[in-house]
């Protein structure tokens, strides 16, 4: 498990379980090194605050980081390489491990390449965390088993919420088993 301390400028530092490399957590809570998920534990004992200057490209640079977590993803889950991607935007694969490392932070002309390479809505590569989740709602929603049920959850005390939570979990491993 990965462990975690507040510092003065309100970035959390966590310890990879993993390859336990200490760093800044990132905004897709995925380790900078061997890219698996940070988990929070228990604090890490810091040696002193850490004095970071504000910044006023601080948003812009979320931003980019944002984007590059929508680059790598999209580009990893059409089982592209950097090589083949820049390829097909015909630019060096540099500029790809940049754009996905945040240390490029591409125009909107290269956003749109970027898109057409990808096979993607530019709309995809710059959103952020709420609308993924607000897709997410929206497509549990969809079903209306799920949206059934969860209309009622809120009527139901916490033991009734643990004990049905419970029940599905267990019906869903076992059916996970059986196939």
């Amino acid at each position: 498990m990965a462990t975690n301390v507040v510092s003065l400028d309100a970035r959390e530092v966590v310890r990879c379980e993993h390859c336990a490399l200490v760093q800044y957590r990132t905004s897709n809570s995925l380790c900078r090194r061997c890219h698996k998920p940070l988990e929070i534990e228990e604090p890490v004992k810091v040696m002193g605050p850490v004095a970071v200057p504000d910044n006023p490209q601080a948003t812009s640079t979320h931003a980019g980081l944002q984007v590059a977590g929508q680059v790598r993803d999209i580009r990893r889950a059409r089982h592209l390489s950097q090589r083949q991607l820049a390829g097909r935007m015909q630019v060096p694969r540099t500029y790809i491990s940049k754009i996905e490392n945040g240390k490029a932070i591409p125009t909107l002309g290269s956003l749109a390449r970027l898109a057409d390479a990808l096979e993607v809505d530019v709309t995809q590569l710059v959103r952020d965390a709420r609308s993924k989740r607000d897709e997410e709602v929206a497509a549990i929603f969809a079903d209306p088993f799920l949206a059934e049920i969860a209309s009622l959850v809120p009527r139901l005390e916490p033991l009734q919420r643990t004990l049905v939570f419970g029940a599905v979990r267990d019906k869903a491993t076992g059916q996970r088993r059986m196939a």
